[in-house]
């Protein structure tokens, strides 16, 4: 097939659904499929600089992400660019500029569209105008808008699934979470994270790695740190990259007399980050807004532990305590950090991880993917002949 994917989001930009579609991208062509990336300009990527099957154009940062772009021209050069590459399918990431771009292109060409719901919104509508100008209905009318018609839409997890449920989306909706190249993570490179950043061999290391939004609830993972030292002599944290909380939580850090045990490290390159899982003993989240929490799973494919906030999707995740555990409030999260750190040697089972390892791999998603585009195609072509058989009865 040739597949396009459309999206607001692509390397070098940092974040969980640049990853996710890279890990797609890797894995359809292993499968023998032909790849195109339609996405935005990006500041870190020079004019006229060749980039295999990727498309960019012309783009802004978009309001209140600075870090984030949507295009502002582009959509009859992505069809007509499209049309020559005589596209199977059109897969959107997104809801804004290239999604909509994504579905036009589509319904042109008379090709599937289908959609992978990454974002859940209503956790972020406090950075427009602090919250008051969009509500969740308007999330729920925007996203329903968007879906209808697609011939099928991929839920990274339960939760996303139960949310678009709730606000009544009637296209077919499939879970797939997305998968990890487990082989960039199971041997630690030869760089030592623990040296460059003065961390002793034998302190215990927490480690989270997520963009610094206020979203993410770092502030409360800081603010139970004190609790965790008072019981694990030498503890360190390391937080791992940047965004808009990043000065709020190092403020936070300063006034706790903890600026020797947490360490801030800014934005780390995707091909490093699996150094940093190796160097820690424990991975650790405090967010309750994650919607498929890929850094939890590239932990675990690093052999880490993971501690999180309970939700319908850690808790199929984190099914064993020698996988990692959930907790509910900030007293369980203190507790289970304190057991894991202080008695390691408990949960040593190795069976339950290589279980959980073998759903998540980058190879069972590449495979639940390219099902869903045949049900999709399916699915595309029988509204097709109903359409037909409807406007000539």
């Amino acid at each position: 097939m040739n597949i396009g994917i459309f999206t607001d989001t692509y390397f070098p930009q940092v974040s969980g659904v640049a990853t996710s579609i890279d890990t797609l991208r890797s894995q359809l062509e292993q499968k023998g499929h032909t790849v195109y990336i339609f996405t935005t300009t990006d500041p870190d990527v020079e004019k006229n600089v060749y980039e295999r099957n990727v498309f960019r154009f012309a783009s802004i940062p978009f309001i209140s992400f600075t870090d984030r772009r949507i295009a502002v021209r582009g959509l009859f050069q992505s069809y007509q660019v499209a049309k020559e590459l005589n596209l199977d399918i059109v897969h959107t990431q997104t809801e804004f500029s290239m999604g909509l771009i994504g579905k036009f292109v589509a319904k042109a060409l008379k090709i599937p569209c289908v959609h992978t719901y990454h974002t859940m919104y209503e956790d972020y509508l406090h950075y427009v105008a602090k919250g008051k100008l969009l509500k969740p209905s308007h999330v729920r009318l925007m996203t329903c808008s968007f879906c209808e018609k697609m011939s099928g839409i991929v839920a990274p997890s339960e939760r996303v699934l139960e949310t678009l449920t709730r606000y009544g989306i009637k296209e077919p909706i499939t879970v797939i979470p997305t998968g990890v190249d487990l082989t960039r993570f199971k041997v630690a490179s030869e760089n030592n994270v623990r040296k460059h950043y003065g961390i002793a061999e034998d302190a215990p290391l927490l480690l989270t790695l997520s963009r610094l939004a206020f979203e993410k609830d770092i502030d409360r993972m800081v603010a139970s740190f004190p609790a965790i030292k008072a019981k694990v002599s030498k503890v360190k944290l390391l937080i791992v990259g940047d965004g808009p909380a990043k000065e709020s939580l190092q403020d936070q850090v300063k006034e706790l007399g903890l600026t020797e045990d947490i360490i801030f490290t800014g934005e780390v390159d995707n091909t490093q980050v699996s150094e940093f899982y190796h160097a820690a003993d424990l991975f650790v989240s405090t967010s309750v807004s994650e919607s498929q929490g890929l850094t939890y799973i590239e932990a675990l494919a690093a052999g880490t532990k993971v501690v999180s906030s309970k939700s319908p999707y850690t808790a199929e995740l984190l099914s064993d305590r020698a996988i990692g555990a959930n907790f509910e409030t900030l007293q369980e999260f203190v507790e289970l950090v304190v057991e894991y750190l202080t008695k390691p040697a408990k949960y040593q089972d190795p069976k339950p991880l290589q279980q959980k390892l073998k759903e998540i791999s980058a190879d069972e998603f590449g495979e639940k993917i390219l099902q869903f585009y045949e049900r999709s195609k399916e699915h595309y072509l029988e509204l097709s002949q109903t359409t037909y058989s409807k406007e000539h009865s």
